[in-house]
């Protein structure tokens, strides 16, 4: 990793969401695995990106209120940034954090479902977020493939020590992601030595279309899912196992809930039926009866809630899964 870049040039505006809008709720999941390309305290985020060519370093601060949302945006640069490039990253933030959503019917439909109800009045305006590219979000698909969340952590890092950088703004000293050459043009016997094991030939091809110019993830979110989702299969390591986090975190299709991993299925048999183990068909099932084309926004408020518990209480049961 290179020397730490300060990014002193700030440019800052202000950002209004749909209502309502859960600022914490949003920009914060306590079910991700800590990375230290992002820093969050309530009310406030910092999150570097690579965009278009450019590093930068981002703090969004809640200004307003859930009814009336208002969230000011800084943008860190090393130098100064055109007006329009500033605009198109300020939107590229609100399609991340799915500011411009309309839930309402969400909401209107499901205010008095048994399991969702109490969570919707603790949660009203929580948005699915990545803090991601596509290529980047891959890249944590792939490291949490058949690993704790501690091995996933210390993979990730190695990788970020190795080929990220680090930046300093606002006074903070964050880490951010390499571009896909950087992994295209090592060899898997130096991935290898990361501790990455066999995701190392993962991490390779999949760096590979990205570079190559064959895969272009602004015109992949203009698909409708049936096209979107069998290029996403085709991309190398990409099973049923991740393409739904795909399609609803980085695409935002909310009823992209088609599989369920053991360690999950073991989370949600608890959740929705109170029981250790419950068979994944049944889980399945269930969910496309209860919230249908909202079945996967449904699951994250009702497993995102059960991570902001954890953030305040114990779960012997939940511990013993996430080993972190």
């Amino acid at each position: 990793m290179s020397a730490i870049q300060p990014l002193h040039i700030q440019h800052d505006l202000m950002l209004y969401p749909s209502a309502p809008f859960n600022f914490d709720g949003t920009v914060h999941k306590p079910s991700h695995f800590p990375s230290s390309d992002n820093v969050y305290e309530e009310g406030q985020y910092w999150q570097t990106m690579r965009f278009k060519g450019r590093v930068l370093g981002t703090r969004m601060v809640n200004k307003g209120s859930i009814d009336e949302p208002c969230v000011e945006l800084s943008v860190y640069a090393a130098e100064e940034i055109p007006p329009d490039e500033i605009k198109r990253g300020s939107d590229e933030i609100e399609y991340r954090f799915d500011m411009k959503a309309d839930l309402s019917d969400f909401y209107r439909k499901f205010a008095d479902d048994e399991i969702l109800g109490p969570v919707l009045d603790r949660w009203r305006g929580m948005r699915v977020m990545v803090n991601a590219s596509l290529y980047e979000f891959l890249v944590i698909a792939t490291v949490l493939q058949n690993a704790t969340v501690k091995r996933s952590v210390q993979m990730f890092e190695n990788l970020f020590q190795r080929y990220g950088s680090r930046v300093a703004y606002d006074g903070r000293d964050l880490s951010v992601y390499w571009p896909p050459e950087a992994i295209h043009e090592t060899s898997e016997e130096e991935l290898r030595a990361l501790k990455v094991g066999y995701r190392a030939k993962q991490l390779k091809r999949q760096a590979q279309p990205f570079v190559l110019g064959e895969l272009n993830e602004f015109h992949l979110r203009t698909l409708l899912t049936d096209e979107l989702k069998p290029i996403l299969l085709n991309i190398y390591g990409i099973g049923p196992a991740s393409v739904w986090y795909l399609l609803f975190e980085v695409f935002k299709r909310y009823d992209a809930l088609d599989y369920i991993s053991p360690w999950e299925r073991k989370i949600y048999s608890r959740l929705l039926f109170d029981k250790e183990l419950v068979d994944t068909e049944v889980i399945l099932d269930e969910v496309s009866a209860r919230w249908g084309r909202w079945k996967m926004l449904a699951v994250h408020y009702i497993f995102e809630d059960l991570f902001w518990q954890r953030k305040t209480q114990h779960i012997p049961w939940l511990e013993e899964l996430i080993r972190l």
